[in-house]
């Protein structure tokens, strides 16, 4: 069973409440999820939010579009990440994020065509695609060792780093790219209000003629008009994650 999972929650530090913003009339949760339900290649979808009370709006929308919902810890995503596979008996898990509304259709499928021909334990999006088309694939196997043993922060709170710091337990696909553009400075995840404006303004360009856009679209569209790259420009979407690099550093230090 290849399942998608999309860790989101409320919570957000630097845009709270952003998984619910409107776009177009429509929760931008809501529209990330009308898109990925276009994957072919997944048996299944399920968004895994936090057992927090604020939560329960996301758990409504997600129910409320089709989509099954899995509440554990809002720390330990890692943990949250293992039930929700157990819950849903997936071999394969595709993991996502709930701030990536322009997530394409073609790449979660391009990623899974990859995992399987290279027979690996982890994968991920090619390298030269815009941050925000993030998507990692991984073995059942290999996110129930990490879960067993993973202890750093960074690897509890973005699930896959245990993966990824362990090359000799698990076969890890190598970097790679696909086609000659490099377009991995642009940042396509909503991190921050200006990340959001700038979203917004890709659906408002493209959505009214073809609600089944895809990443070749929004490029177009920022070659036509390169000055929406201004909007947020500068933004990484890794933050998160450097935060948690840091804090491993702590953590090293304290149970030496």
């Amino acid at each position: 069973m290849i399942i998608v999972i999309i860790q989101a929650r409320m919570g957000s530090t630097r845009l709270p409440g952003k998984i619910l913003k409107p776009i177009l009339g429509k929760p931008m949760l809501a529209l990330m999820l009308e898109r990925i339900k276009k994957a072919t290649k997944p048996n299944g979808m399920i968004v895994a939010t936090t057992d927090k009370s604020k939560d329960n709006a996301t758990a409504n929308l997600a129910e409320k579009y089709g989509v099954k919902i899995f509440r554990g810890s809002e720390k330990d995503v890692l943990d949250r990440f293992y039930r929700t596979a157990q819950e849903t008996n997936a071999d394969t898990i595709v993991r996502l994020t709930g701030d990536c509304p322009l997530h394409d259709p073609h790449v979660i499928d391009e990623v899974i065509e990859r995992f399987f021909s290279k027979q690996c334990d982890y994968t991920s999006t090619p390298q030269n695609y815009p941050e925000g088309l993030d998507a990692e694939v991984f073995s059942f196997r290999a996110l129930e060792i990490a879960w067993k043993n993973g202890k750093l922060p960074s690897e509890r709170e973005h699930v896959s780093p245990y993966i990824k710091n362990h090359p000799e337990l698990f076969i890890i696909d190598e970097q790679w790219r696909r086609g000659i553009e490099d377009n991995s400075s642009m940042h396509w995840s909503v991190d921050t209000e200006a990340d959001f404006n700038f979203v917004t303004k890709v659906f408002e360009k493209l959505y009214p003629k073809n609600q089944s856009f895809h990443k070749e679209d929004v490029l177009q569209l920022l070659r036509e008009h390169p000055e929406l790259l201004e909007i947020n420009k500068g933004g990484t979407g890794y933050e998160g994650l450097e935060k948690s690099l840091r804090e491993d550093e702590e953590f090293r230090k304290q149970n030496v």
